[in-house]
């Protein structure tokens, strides 16, 4: 008996130390997990911040991107590579992201190419946190951008801009993040081919980058319609009109373009039109009360029209890059003179403050939409550029010595160098390698 009960009590003593050796090992895993859990986490750039906005302090999480390699700081995430419209969508639908190790893409100071009015930190902005956030879409990762890439891609090609000074501004930056490529020292390996001025801002700037037999061009053209006198019999008030139903007629310089991006918005405005004294016309019909959005959904129509008929879908790349959001108020210091951070909770912007300029009117056209199918790209970066309100000039859009409180005017339409427009490009960059390579 006394036997019997040793063995079980030594067997009950053993199954007592496999089970502490159970439990001990589950710590075990349990902690290893955690570690790598807690390494994952740093590694992908989650952290705590604080950020002030209008309302106070409000804690977030930011995702800040540290590592240097690669084109995205979210692991196990392949290219963007969608098929058809969605690859277009892939690459808007995201998230600003704070990343001092890449950004920014060049020195402000040591590019030729940008007008005084974009070079914020040369016009004393004391902050520079607005030019270190990188665009990062959800679902896939952007192409890491690569100038030289871009320029072998480019070799005997046309990149073509048309628009506005918007368009003006995304492409000064295109020109500086090209230029990061080639030898800083020569400089006649980057020049304009009519010698104008980079300070230029009417007509078409071309800028040729010799060892690639490649142009970059901005062809200024705010409309992208054609504007002229008024029909015979027009009320005096009338000085200029702007042809619904005819593209800007430059246009035959743009057509032949390898890679042909597009812009417009800032000028339909009531206050931009009646200070031109300019109306709408149809045909020889003079439309005095048309609608600006009704007349901005027709002027798509004409584009879609014109890529349609005029453009080989086989040799050009065309991209709308739709409104670009101004940031202004009602008073003269505008709205963007004191923010430092973006807003990076997409739900709290509100698009309705730009009616008619927000979707593409080709977006809304069945007709349109058929007619150009995988013709006509579209980039809507109108949210993304909405979170931006840190990213404008304000009141360093001239020199300090030239800063007078009497002329001092925010600019809350246009863009830092570098800054928001770079992003913008690197879309671009995804959308040009996907084609030509």
């Amino acid at each position: 008996m006394e036997m019997a009960s040793a063995r079980r009590t030594a067997a009950t003593r053993a199954r007592q130390s496999d089970d502490q050796i159970v439990v001990w090992g589950a710590c075990v895993l349990l902690s290893a997990l955690s570690l790598l859990l807690l390494v994952a986490v740093s590694s992908s750039g989650f952290g705590a911040a604080r950020l002030t906005f209008a309302a106070g302090e409000i804690s977030v999480l930011v995702r800040v991107g540290t590592s240097s390699s690669g084109g995205s700081a979210v692991d196990n995430v392949e290219l963007c590579g969608a098929d058809g419209d969605e690859y277009d969508r892939m690459l808007v639908d995201g998230e600003w992201v704070r990343d001092d190790a890449r950004r920014p893409l060049y020195e402000p100071w040591q590019c030729p190419f940008v007008d005084e009015g974009f070079r914020c930190r040369e016009n004393g902005r004391p902050d520079d946190a607005f030019a270190k956030w990188r665009w990062q879409p959800r679902h896939c990762s952007l192409p890491r951008f690569d100038a030289k890439h871009l320029l072998e891609t480019l070799r005997n090609r046309r990149l073509v801009f048309v628009g506005d000074s918007i368009g003006r501004n995304q492409w000064e930056s295109m020109l500086c993040m090209l230029a990061t490529a080639v030898a800083g020292d020569d400089e006649a390996s980057i020049y304009e081919e009519s010698g104008s001025p980079i300070t230029k801002h009417k007509g078409a700037l071309s800028f040729r980058f010799r060892d690639y037999n490649c142009t970059v061009e901005h062809h200024r053209s705010p409309y992208l319609l054609r504007r002229g006198r008024p029909p015979r019999r027009a009320p005096r008030h009338v000085a200029s009109t702007l042809q619904l139903d005819a593209i800007d007629s430059r246009a035959r310089r743009w057509k032949d373009a390898d890679v042909l991006v597009f812009n417009t918005g800032h000028w339909w405005s009531h206050e931009r039109l009646q200070q031109l004294h300019c109306y709408f016309q149809e045909g020889k019909k003079l439309r005095l009360d048309m609608s600006i959005e009704a007349a901005y959904e027709r002027a798509m129509g004409t584009l879609t029209d014109w890529v349609h008929r005029e453009v080989s879908s086989y040799k050009t790349l065309v991209i709308f890059r739709t409104y670009s959001p101004a940031h202004t108020r009602a008073s003269n210091s505008g709205g963007c003179a004191s923010e430092t951070l973006p807003e990076l909770n997409s739900s709290r912007i509100s698009l309705h403050r730009w009616p008619g300029m927000v979707t593409p009117a080709f977006e809304k056209s069945g007709t349109a939409a058929a007619a150009t199918a995988g013709r006509l790209h579209v980039l809507n970066i109108t949210l993304m550029a909405a979170q931006r309100r840190d990213g404008h000039p304000s009141v360093y859009n001239v020199a300090a010595a030239a800063r007078t409180p009497a002329a001092q005017r925010a600019d809350c339409s246009h863009w830092c160098l570098p800054g928001v427009p770079d992003a913008w490009n690197e879309l671009l960059y995804a959308l040009i390698l996907r084609r030509f390579s």
